[in-house]
């Protein structure tokens, strides 16, 4: 203890935010060293500060600066752009994660994690069924059974029965089974995606720790020792997924032949077959069913057992009854033709209605919870009211959407989900039938789907253009606060209305709850009325008018043919998006802002979206921010910014106690109480928040009037300590010409935080309430 008590050294980690920065632009200094860490994510100091800790060197007032880069864990090399893919899965494991405040191990909790993980598994057999709609009917069953398709295409040749002269590939069964390769090959890749991320970003282990007690609102699974170690429960649901992809294939496969050996007069033997075939897929589909419902997962203390038995199993069973699938389909059926569609508007059609089923019962679940009490209090305040009552009316107030931003946000994946297996099958079906004669196209609901999206989009302008007239206003409104806030009256009309138009832009963000609510809703219930309009009529919109008022007509030709080529378009972009990113990296670094925020969160919900970056991140801060403290005896300050404030708080939910106590936190242009507070209150809200700044040693908010991104934490410390908030920063320093600024001064907005004297200020402040002896006593 004398050794720490002398010892007046001080550190501050830097962590920096979405966009990723350099260590010598964090550092300010143009030479700077890795201490710890690889080529991933390191801890960089300046190459003056290397011996910093040492004995010779202790005993210095000023902090020595740390810089934590972990841009690579996002925006590394070319193989991102294949997580554009992932995006629907990422989508629908940020709902997971939504839920509100409740009480943990409810029943509610726990179906509403359920729902979730249904939801994420029928995006995968959707991701799966289009790509089989790709290869098996709109390729192999409707092109090579076609003539002029066949001869258009001579890459197809050879499973042309008319082409090949009756080939041995010509049969409809076999030209399925060698289709079934490429939703095979798809699910390969989705499973080693999986894998290797997994191997890559989250196998680090946390610290081991014991569990601290779960008493009171206050508590968030963040803390939890097992929180970012999430090895058993992905095994599980990449074995499920897997499996349910491979069954996908295999149903796509055995049910056109299954059909052909019904009929009068076929095969009792194939007959036979196929039926056994038919049971053996339904037990296997209730057998991954069961595997999802089953969470697994153990987060109080690091859970490292794997379920061998299943992980292994369940897969290598299904790609067998793939396998058996393909042997029995190829198998020659005299008289067997391919004629119309395989029988996929079915398979799609169910998948929307379950969808749009497991979304209301996610919205029913997420009220209950909503209105659901955490805790109760038998010492009520002053006011008539427990300090536990007044915390989850601040959590329903700060909510968003009232509880409902995860079905909200589930809906969107699922949109998303058929939008991109819409996209790709209608512009496969224009590709290679050019002159729309020869083929009867992907399934009639895929075409409804693809309809409705002009009026989606009708919505969403409009929607913007609402928001567009109200940030306006409001820019109108914030000229007379920024002439009052900086004393310049009148002042330069160009530079006020610039000032207040950033800071109108800036509020866009909150406005965020009702762009996702209205367009969600809108699309549950153009989704719905799609598939009414495919299951009543079994035809396309256009075909369907036939006969109808010529208003109506003309609405249903336009519908789909504005349909047709905006789904074409998007399927376009998304592919140059895909493309430049895999070859430009200032393109990959775009993509990695949007993998910045959607995969902080682990994949509790789908195995194969986009790795969780915070599993590999939260455990290198928490280790070194342990080994400093505990090494040292030393001052900390972690200093976050923006994503990495996020990261800075998960971090020190992390610590032991002890060690917590030793930490201070500054954060700046930080989202934690604005989009992580609002979007994911069970683990961001008031209460857990307030029981952060009571458990860390001291903690400092810095925001800005014109940043999008960041925000006021909104904690008053009446409770928990002093006030985090600083007041807001001035943004620009300065409004016109001074003797500290005689050049005119930026609108910084989100960035460049530490160029604000308030940031020194606030550091020294911090690094002065700390003691390397003592754990900072509160008043």
């Amino acid at each position: 203890m004398e050794r720490a008590s002398a010892d007046r050294t001080a550190l501050e980690l830097l962590v920096h935010g979405v966009g990723g920065a350099t260590p010598e632009k964090m550092l300010n200094d143009p030479r700077t060293v890795r201490i710890t860490g690889d080529h991933t994510a390191a801890v960089f100091r300046r190459a003056d500060d290397v011996t910093a800790d040492t004995a010779e060197d202790r005993g210095r007032d000023a902090p020595v600066p740390e810089a934590y880069v972990w841009s690579n864990l996002t925006s590394g090399n070319g193989t991102r752009a294949l997580w554009l893919l992932l995006l629907p899965f990422m989508v629908v494991n940020l709902a997971h994660w939504m839920r509100p405040a409740a009480r943990e191990g409810s029943r509610a909790v726990r179906l509403y994690g359920l729902l979730v993980r249904l939801a994420a598994l029928s995006l995968t057999v959707l991701l799966v069924a289009a790509a089989c709609e790709v290869a098996l009917d709109l390729t192999a069953w409707q092109c090579a059974g076609t003539t002029a398709c066949a001869e258009r295409h001579s890459w197809l040749g050879f499973l042309s029965p008319a082409v090949s002269d009756g080939g041995w590939w010509s049969l409809p069964g076999r030209r399925l089974a060698l289709a079934a390769l490429v939703p095979t090959a798809l699910v390969g890749l989705l499973w080693y995606l999986s894998h290797r991320t997994w191997r890559a970003y989250e196998s680090q282990e946390p610290l081991d720790r014991a569990s601290e007690p779960e008493n009171g609102p206050a508590h968030t699974a963040l803390g939890r020792p097992g929180f970012w170690y999430g090895r058993r429960l992905v095994a599980r649901l990449r074995a499920a997924h897997t499996a349910a992809g491979l069954l996908t294939v295999a149903a796509a496969v055995g049910t056109a032949a299954v059909r052909q050996d019904r009929r009068p007069g076929g095969p009792a033997l194939l007959d036979g077959l196929g039926r056994l075939l038919e049971a053996s897929l339904v037990a296997g589909a209730l057998a991954t069913v069961w595997v999802v419902c089953r969470r697994g997962r153990s987060e109080h203390r690091l859970d490292r057992r794997v379920d061998a038995h299943l992980v292994h199993r369940l897969p290598l069973a299904a790609l067998v009854l793939l396998a058996l699938t393909l042997v029995y389909a190829g198998w020659e059926r005299p008289g067997w033709h391919s004629a119309g569609r395989l029988p996929g508007d079915a398979t799609f059609g169910g998948l929307a209605l379950a969808q749009g089923a497991l979304v209301i019962a996610l919205a029913a679940v997420a009220r209950v919870l909503h209105h659901c009490p955490r805790e109760r209090s038998a010492q009520p305040d002053p006011d008539g009211a427990t300090a536990v009552e007044r915390v989850q009316l601040a959590q329903q107030e700060r909510c968003a959407l009232r509880g409902l931003g995860g079905p909200a946000v589930a809906m969107l994946a699922c949109a998303l989900g058929g939008v991109m297996s819409g996209g790709v099958s209608q512009r496969v079906s224009d590709w290679l039938d050019g002159t729309g004669t020869f083929l009867d196209g992907p399934p009639v609901l895929l075409t409804w789907q693809a309809s409705v999206i002009p009026v989606l989009l009708a919505v969403l302008l409009s929607l913007c253009a609402l928001l567009g007239r109200q940030t306006w206003l409001l820019t109108r409104a914030e000229e007379d606060a920024v002439g009052r806030e900086y004393g310049v009256g009148p002042g330069d009309p160009a530079r006020t209305r610039r000032i207040a138009r950033a800071r109108a832009m800036a509020t866009l963000t909150d406005r965020g709850p009702l762009l996702v609510a209205v367009v969600s809703t809108a699309t549950l219930l153009l989704g719905a009325g799609a598939l009414v309009g495919a299951f009543a009529t079994g035809r396309t919109p256009v075909r369907a008018g036939d006969g109808a008022q010529p208003f109506v007509q003309g609405a249903a030709q336009t519908a789909q043919a504005m349909g047709s080529w905006l789904i074409g378009l998007g399927f376009v972009l998304f592919v140059t998006w895909g493309r430049r990113a895999y070859k430009d990296p200032s393109a990959r670094r775009t993509i990695g802002i949007l993998w910045d925020v959607g995969t902080f969160w682990p994949r509790a919900a789908h195995p194969f979206a986009p790795p969780c970056y915070a599993e590999r991140a939260v455990p290198d801060l928490t280790w070194r921010m342990a080994s400093w403290t505990r090494a040292t005896g030393g001052r900390l300050v972690i200093s976050g910014h923006s994503q990495g404030s996020v990261l800075a708080a998960a971090a020190a939910w992390q610590l032991k106690p002890s060690d917590r106590r030793r930490v201070a936190l500054l954060t700046y242009g930080s989202p934690i109480e604005r989009l992580y507070g609002r979007w994911f209150p069970a683990h961001f809200g008031p209460a857990a928040l307030a029981a952060l700044h009571e458990d860390i040693a001291c903690w400092r908010n810095l925001y800005r009037l014109t940043d999008p991104i960041g925000g006021p934490v909104r904690l008053d410390g009446d409770d928990c300590g002093p006030q985090v908030d600083r007041e807001p920063l001035a943004d620009p320093l300065a409004y016109g010409r001074t003797e500290e600024h005689p050049l005119p001064a930026p609108v910084l907005g989100h960035s460049d935080y530490q160029a604000d004297p308030a940031f020194a200020q606030e550091r020294e402040k911090l690094l002065g309430r700390l003691r390397p002896e003592l754990p900072q006593q509160r008043a």
